[in-house]
């Protein structure tokens, strides 16, 4: 993973008028979820802009031209239109012409699901330089009536550029699951253009799983909870991710929470939080990083990197 980078919208909508529309105290939505604000897109801005300014950013950070990506994968499950997809207007955006450009649809565990296919391509040597991308706008899909889910989500984008080295891989194993289980806890269907969801289910499914695939991939790469020098989890609310942490003994320090300020942002979560963790100098070469995601589906996943 050569680059790291993300973008958010300008618009910030703070827990106040959230609260006051559900009647309840802004301290009841962040006890809640661990959330202060989230950014929103505004009316006429695109997903794809935001996947485009967080790809070129990833690219920059590498010090990558875009015209030597040759494939471009983007998780998202709320693109602009339902055809064309994101990946080929990104790829359009920033230069990119004549890559493999595709949409992956694996709800929050969307990112981590480009890492493991796009690692795939290049240890398979069918590509050199991968631009993976997560991206979700699900505000417009929030009943703002809901008190189960009004609150939770932000809109963003990031992006990470993966480029082919000689030896092993710095990236994997990567652990991916799914259970059809779970089909009815977390839905938007076409026949109810709005999030639902079991709160309280998939809080109970969402620690469970992903404290079970963090040990799954560190055991497959031959390391122990000790190992790992940060701890990224799909940042779905801060009480999912302390419960992880405490489920596994995780100290508070190795385990990143950016909840407050981005809420959850799906498919984009992970590269937000570990561009945000770069920035804040949390992340030094030579680095073990764990990622865990959890989506609707259900579905997810595990992985292990070196930074």
């Amino acid at each position: 993973m050569a680059g790291i980078g993300h973008s958010v919208p300008q618009a910030i909508v703070p827990n106040a008028g959230i609260a006051e529309r559900l009647g309840v105290d802004e301290a009841w939505i962040e006890k809640r979820t661990g959330t202060r604000e989230r950014h929103h897109l505004s009316s006429g801005e695109r997903l794809s802009t935001l996947a485009a300014q967080a790809a070129t950013a990833a690219l920059h950070d590498a010090g990558v031209d875009p015209s030597a990506v040759d494939l471009v994968l983007v998780g998202t499950t709320s693109s602009d239109e339902m055809s064309p997809h994101t990946a080929p207007l990104v790829a359009g955006d920033i230069g990119i012409t004549g890559a493999a450009a595709m949409d992956i649809s694996a709800a929050c565990t969307g990112f981590l699901s480009g890492l493991a296919l796009a690692t795939g391509a290049i240890e398979a040597g069918r590509a050199r330089t991968a631009l993976v991308i997560g991206a979700d706008a699900l505000s417009p899909y929030l009943d703002p009536d809901d008190r189960g889910s009004a609150m939770l989500f932000g809109d963003g984008a990031g992006a990470a550029v993966l480029v082919a080295t000689e030896g092993p891989s710095a990236i994997g194993p990567v652990a991916l699951h799914s259970d059809p289980t779970g089909r009815d806890l977390i839905r938007l269907s076409r026949e109810d253009p709005h999030i639902r969801m079991e709160g309280p289910t998939v809080f109970r499914h969402a620690v469970r799983q992903m404290s079970d695939v963090t040990r799954e991939a560190l055991d497959a790469a031959g390391l122990s909870l000790d190992d790992v020098d940060l701890f990224v989890y799909h940042q779905a609310n801060s009480r999912i991710i302390r419960a992880v942490g405490k489920r596994l003994g995780l100290p508070a320090d190795k385990v990143v929470d950016v909840v407050s300020r981005f809420a959850n942002t799906s498919a984009a979560s992970l590269p937000i939080a570990l561009s945000v963790a770069v920035q804040e100098g949390r992340l030094r070469r030579g680095d073990t990083v764990l990622l865990s995601a959890f989506g609707a589906g259900f579905v997810w996943g595990g992985a292990v990197l070196t930074w």
